[in-house]
């Protein structure tokens, strides 16, 4: 599906705090899909994200340009706080990004794509199946793992370890 701008347009939402291996095995699959990617870091303000929203932007742009070199200028970067599928509709994507680890992400991400269907069936949202060598990443293990003096740095990119221990040390 092409939108008005006469290109295919995908959104991958996510918290990215902090942005993993896992994320970037995802947002490569999101670049093979779609001629331009709005990564979409949910803001939320009720929780306290480890990282500030412009901390994450900064993080992912580096991470992106390392991973994907010139391509990386085909991702763009966006907040939101309400329902994703309105923050796609803003941004006239017609594809809507998930990355699945494994059975539970399934389930969960079958019913959420369900609900956005029903709101916009415009949108089609996309599974893309984790790596194999990535699958059991996620963030909140990063952190933790951080937190308690691990060893992250084959879960995340080089930017994002040495931010983590920086921002562990103050």
């Amino acid at each position: 599906m092409i939108n008005s701008l006469g290109m295919k347009t995908a959104l991958y939402a996510g918290s990215f705090d902090p942005v993993t291996n896992g994320h970037l095995d995802v947002l490569r699959g999101a670049l093979g899909l779609a001629d331009k990617v709005i990564v979409a870091i949910g803001v939320h303000p009720g929780k306290i994200p480890m990282f500030s929203f412009e901390e994450r932007v900064a993080l992912l742009r580096e991470a992106g340009e390392q991973a994907f070199g010139k391509e990386s200028s085909r991702i763009d970067y966006t907040s939101f706080s309400g329902l994703v599928v309105e923050t796609a509709k803003t941004f006239k994507a017609t594809l809507m990004v998930r990355g699945l680890r494994d059975a539970t992400d399934f389930d969960y991400e079958m019913q959420m794509a369900g609900m956005n269907a029903g709101m916009e069936p415009e949108i089609q949202t996309v599974f893309l199946p984790a790596s194999p060598n990535v699958r059991f990443i996620t963030a909140t293990l990063v952190r933790q793992i951080a937190a308690m003096g691990g060893d992250v740095s084959t879960f995340v990119p080089p930017a994002i370890e040495k931010a983590l221990r920086l921002k562990l040390k103050k």
